[in-house]
């Protein structure tokens, strides 16, 4: 049976989806992208927008009842591979270790905008 939960910290969809979904013992979070819940609006520059969206997605786990250190899995969309070093450096601050599985994805468009767009599946708590 899944269960949808959406995260009072995280900016709102932008479509029709879900934070994320839980089935089980495990997570699955929509892509989080660098829009600050605060203004509404995507933060400037690739090294914001990947802190403001593991922001997101740390506060999308957490409602969740997970949390940065149970997730299995990403997949990291980058707008322009060239950001990969700043996207890579910023991801492995903030992720912690050991780290999870990853995929990393150049695609022509980003929704909003963005410049960086970042899924996972985790585990729950416990």
């Amino acid at each position: 049976m899944k269960q949808v939960v959406n995260a009072q910290n995280a900016p709102a969809a932008i479509g029709p989806y879900s934070h994320c979904v839980k089935v089980g013992k495990m997570v699955f979070t929509s892509g989080q992208i660098g829009i600050d819940p605060a203004v509404g609006g995507l933060v400037e520059g690739v090294e914001a927008q990947t802190i403001q969206a593991l922001t997101n997605l740390k506060a999308v786990l957490e409602a969740a009842g997970s949390s940065m250190e149970n997730i299995v899995k990403t997949t990291v969309f980058v707008k322009d591979m060239n950001d990969f070093a700043k996207v890579n450096k910023l991801y492995g601050m903030m992720i912690p270790a050991p780290f999870p599985a990853r995929s990393c994805v150049e695609v022509a468009a980003l929704p909003a905008g963005a410049l960086v767009e970042i899924e996972a599946m985790a585990l729950l708590n416990g």
